[in-house]
C-alpha cells in the first residue's frame, strides 16, 4: 500500500461499501488495523475477480452462440465489477494525493 498513515488519518479512507443509504462510508484511523486489513482483502478481492470476470468475458464473446440474455448478464456483472475497481481506484488515489506541508 502506498501513503503515509498520517494522510489516511486527516483525510480518511473510502470504504469499498456505502451505508444503508447508499452513501459513501470512510475509515478513520492509522491504517494499521484491523478494518484497514479487512478493507484491504476485499479490495484485492474485487480486483482478482474483475480481472477473472474479463477473462470470463474475453472468452463468451469469442463464441459465435451467446444469446442476449448471455449477453445482458454479463454486462451487468461488468459494471458491477467496473464500479467496484473504479471506488478502489479512487480510495487508493486519494492516499497518493500528497498532502499539503506548511
Amino acid at each position: 500500500m502506498t501513503g503515509e498513515p498520517r494522510d489516511r488519518t486527516v483525510a480518511g479512507r473510502l470504504l469499498p461499501w456505502t451505508g444503508d443509504d447508499g452513501r459513501p462510508c470512510y475509515l478513520v484511523g492509522d491504517g494499521t488495523g484491523y478494518v484497514s486489513r479487512l478493507v484491504d482483502e476485499i479490495e484485492d478481492v474485487q480486483i482478482d475477480m474483475a480481472d477473472r470476470l474479463l477473462g470470463h468475458a474475453a472468452e463468451l464473446l469469442a463464441e459465435r452462440r451467446v444469446t442476449g440474455e448471455e449477453l445482458h448478464y454479463l454486462a451487468r456483472r461488468l459494471s458491477e465489477s467496473l464500479r467496484d475497481v473504479m471506488r478502489v481506484a479512487e480510495s487508493r488515489g486519494e492516499w497518493l494525493t500528497p498532502s499539503p506541508r506548511p
